[in-house]
């Protein structure tokens, strides 16, 4: 399984899309700071994800929610979790 992932962080409300193949394995990476792009802004929540059997058609997923309709679409979807746990404000 290939998955697309979305985490929030808890200190900065910020979102931050990811690819592995392994998310168990990849999420405790994060939360431990050991992945360079999302070290300094943990601890994250995982908010969502999608599985997928195909490398390419998670590969092309992820690169189209990193998208700006692709962000419109996650926040259209996750729009109860959101009202509750707003992303924060862009700078």
């Amino acid at each position: 399984m290939f998955y697309v992932y979305l985490l929030q962080s808890e200190s900065d409300n910020g979102l931050y899309i990811g690819f592995s193949k392994d998310l168990r394995r990849r999420f405790k990476e994060h939360q431990a700071g050991k992945a360079f792009a999302t070290s300094y802004r943990g601890p994250w929540q995982l908010i969502y994800y999608e599985a997928y059997l195909e490398e390419g058609d998670a590969l092309g997923r992820e690169q189209f929610l990193k998208s700006g309709g692709g962000r419109r679409f996650l926040k259209a979807q996750l729009r109860h979790y959101l009202s509750k746990h707003p992303l924060r404000s862009a700078a």
